[in-house]
């Protein structure tokens, strides 16, 4: 399911210590690796994250049954290998690597995951995102408090088996057991209760790196090489300095004075700077649009949706203000996503563009929103990380939708990313503008966003018959299911049950020195295949 984002952020941060070019000799890769983060992370708790920046930092240090190698294809990680499920694909038992441990010295065991899984799918937890375990056998009744969390479809049949039981099958399952499905040492979350993942001290590793010197608000600290990593000797940097920069330029100026080897730039970087070698651009599996508060009289009209809708030129947006490769919204679903089991066609290319610009569509609904509210004059906040690329978008749609819909005033609330996340989740705001980044190649995973029930649904917009479509593509399986979901994409831009803005590109500066850095629609670079050259 994805992940909250904000936009390529920013804090100004110096990186201590500075790494120069090296041999491959071992002592090399005892060297410091700088990097950059966009923003701080709010937890490292996998039960609890909701941001990407929190993602990031658990897909650095822990591991789950499954990984993604170097060229980011799906293979064993604690598991011993990659399984086929039975019972019509609802059944999965696996093998653990008995070499598996905890950053401790102790093994990973099968007790941890279901500890994990079961905490998440405890109601009690609080877990925003528990919902990547709804296919397990009696996941809606323990999230309802109707069965205890120990009757989740989860088992731990001995140290090293373990078993998952589905109500159905899940196309995308390997996915979410690669990037969601992260063990939890037993002991610690004993001893640390809900104030696990608070802190590095308050959390343990079984990824090739551990966490040290997150104090749970400072905004550097390093992962340092897990030495009980069952796959460390292939670990070849030993320490990386995270440190959270939000300033492009910043960012930019301490990757060109040799002080970091690695982080994310602007759009005007690109620009400038599109034949650098060190420069690598590609788009996110990710989404960023505008959520309308439906509990709020004046943003909850189908007619404001679409009037904001059509009023908004996306490949202006793209192309003019972002410019970093970024690509406009054609529907709910990014470019890349999904494909047409039976063609093979990409699903954003086959349904087409249905957000449409055209100001006189535009000024027509706003001209009934008006009627409708009884208003001749509108002012309307829409919120935004304080980010580079946030404050950019939320500029150019105050601009054009102050030009386009006469009488509407539009204020921008500028925030840092946690607290966003905060108000998100208290429906504290007009209009929205919220990026949403996926883990598995599906088109569910946006369609969900405006589904009842869904705990990031922050619109807590309503809509029967599209709930009725989506719930149908998702209880059929191949074709039908495609073309179900399909339905359910050209039915959501239909009423605009929320509006798409544009498909995120991600702009990396990496240094020629370093090595093993790649980048995917889904995953960014995974450090323990880095290495200095």
């Amino acid at each position: 399911m994805r992940r909250f984002v904000s936009l390529i952020p920013i804090t100004l941060l110096l990186l201590a210590g500075l790494s120069a070019c090296g041999s491959k000799s071992s002592a090399n890769q005892n060297k410091t690796l700088n990097v950059t983060l966009a923003d701080e992370p709010a937890t490292v708790d996998p039960n609890k994250d909701t941001d990407t920046n929190s993602a990031s930092v658990i897909a650095q240090t822990m591991e789950g049954l499954y990984t993604y190698s170097k060229s980011n294809k799906i293979i064993p990680g604690v598991a011993t290998k990659v399984v086929k499920p039975t019972n019509h694909g609802k059944t999965y038992t696996f093998t653990l690597k008995k070499t598996a441990k905890w950053a401790n010295g102790q093994r990973v065991t099968a007790q941890d995951f279901v500890t994990s899984l079961r905490r998440m799918a405890d109601p009690t937890t609080k877990a925003q995102y528990a919902s990547v375990l709804s296919a397990f056998k009696n996941y809606n009744a323990v999230q309802h408090g109707k069965l205890a969390p120990s009757k989740l479809g989860i088992t731990a049949l001995s140290k090293t088996k373990l078993q998952i039981q589905l109500t159905k099958a899940v196309p995308y399952f390997n996915d979410l057991v690669a990037s969601k499905y992260y063990p939890l040492n037993t002991a610690a979350v004993r001893k640390y209760g809900s104030k696990y993942g608070t802190n590095a001290a308050r959390a343990m590793s079984n990824g090739p790196y551990k966490l040290v010197g997150w104090t749970g608000s400072n905004s550097t600290w390093r992962y340092v090489k897990n030495p009980h990593y069952w796959n460390a000797q292939n670990v070849k940097i030993h320490q990386i300095k995270v440190a959270v920069t939000k300033d492009s330029t910043t960012a930019a100026n301490l990757f060109n004075a040799g002080k970091i080897q690695e982080t994310t730039v602007s759009g005007e970087y690109v620009r400038a700077n599109g034949n650098s070698k060190q420069l690598h651009t590609h788009l996110l599996g990710r989404m960023n649009l505008l959520y309308f508060n439906s509990k709020r009289q004046t943003t909850a009209s189908e007619n404001l949706r679409q009037a904001v809708s059509y009023a908004i030129d996306r490949n202006q947006l793209t192309n003019s203000v972002l410019k970093d490769g970024s690509k406009a919204a054609l529907s709910a679903v990014p470019r890349g996503d999904q494909t047409n089991p039976q063609t093979g066609k990409d699903m954003a290319s086959e349904v087409g563009n249905l957000l449409t610009y055209d100001v006189s569509t535009a000024k027509r609904y706003w001209q009934k929103y008006l009627k409708e509210t009884g208003k001749t004059k509108v002012t309307l906040s829409i919120l935004t990380d304080d980010s580079d690329d946030d404050k950019k978008v939320g500029t150019y749609l105050q601009s054009v939708l102050e030009k386009n819909l006469p009488g509407l005033t539009i204020t921008l609330t500028q925030i840092p990313h946690a607290q966003h996340v905060s108000r998100d989740f208290a429906g504290n705001f007009d209009i929205n503008l919220i990026g949403w980044s996926t883990n598995w190649l599906d088109a569910s995973d946006y369609l969900d966003l405006a589904a009842k029930g869904n705990s990031v649904n922050f619109t807590n917009w309503n809509d029967q018959t599209y709930n009725q479509i989506l719930t149908s593509a998702e209880n059929q399986s191949g074709q039908a299911r495609y073309n179900g979901l399909v339905k359910a994409d050209k039915y959501l831009m239909r009423v605009k049950g929320y509006v798409p803005l544009y498909q995120p590109s991600e702009a990396k500066l990496i240094s020629k020195q370093v090595g093993g850095l790649t980048y995917s629609l889904l995953n960014d670079a995974q450090y323990q295949y880095a290495y200095w050259k």
